[in-house]
């Protein structure tokens, strides 16, 4: 499959078998992950793989912060039971670095860059994925549970699995209503 066909045929794919994934696949989308591209080579990444009883990190995690959020405990054991849904998980962050010489903003760029070689390289490998974020991602209680720094942050959560179906398709919007072509530009004089 060309690259065009696998940025095109790529879906988020949020059922998925509880079927075990192999280290080697996950290493191949871990590596997929570290080439994204970074300015100043910063390399801001940082990936946690959950797996078996150690998704439940992030389980605990999701109870911790819907429990700072004012949630009682039935909600709050409704968020730990949301690592269920797949039976590998990668956490990604970022941990900017600290050089005046970096914007922090493109840190984050690169992770999502890495997350997105990450979704691609899982397509390409036959298996299903979805990425996850939202509120809780970015809360302190995610933080602390996974050890960031002050400036780090957690920037989503990659479900992997086996897919159910692979049947999906998605529409986009034409590239064209979305682009501005400039192709002339008054200069001025000095």
């Amino acid at each position: 499959m060309s690259i065009s066909e696998t940025i095109r045929n790529r879906r988020s794919i949020g059922k998925v078998k509880p079927d075990p994934i192999s280290r080697t696949h996950i290493e191949q989308i871990l590596e997929a992950g570290i080439w994204a591209p970074n300015h100043r080579l910063t390399e801001p990444w940082k990936f946690f793989v959950l797996e078996g009883d150690g998704r439940y990190k992030l389980g605990d995690a999701l109870a911790n912060v819907a429990r700072a959020e004012g949630a009682d405990e039935d909600k709050a054991a409704s968020a730990r039971s949301k690592v269920d849904r797949a039976p590998v998980i990668i956490a990604v962050a970022v941990e900017p670095v600290d050089n005046s010489k970096v914007i922090e903003l493109e840190e984050y760029g690169a992770v999502f860059a890495a997350i997105q070689n990450m979704l691609l390289e899982i397509h390409e490998l036959g298996l299903g994925a979805v990425w996850r974020s939202g509120e809780p991602c970015y809360h302190v209680e995610m933080n602390k549970a996974f050890g960031l720094s002050e400036k780090g942050k957690m920037l989503g959560f990659i479900y992997l699995g086996v897919p159910e179906r692979t049947d999906q398709t998605s529409k986009r919007t034409p590239f064209a209503e979305k682009t501005e072509w400039i192709t002339t530009y008054p200069t001025t004089s000095n």
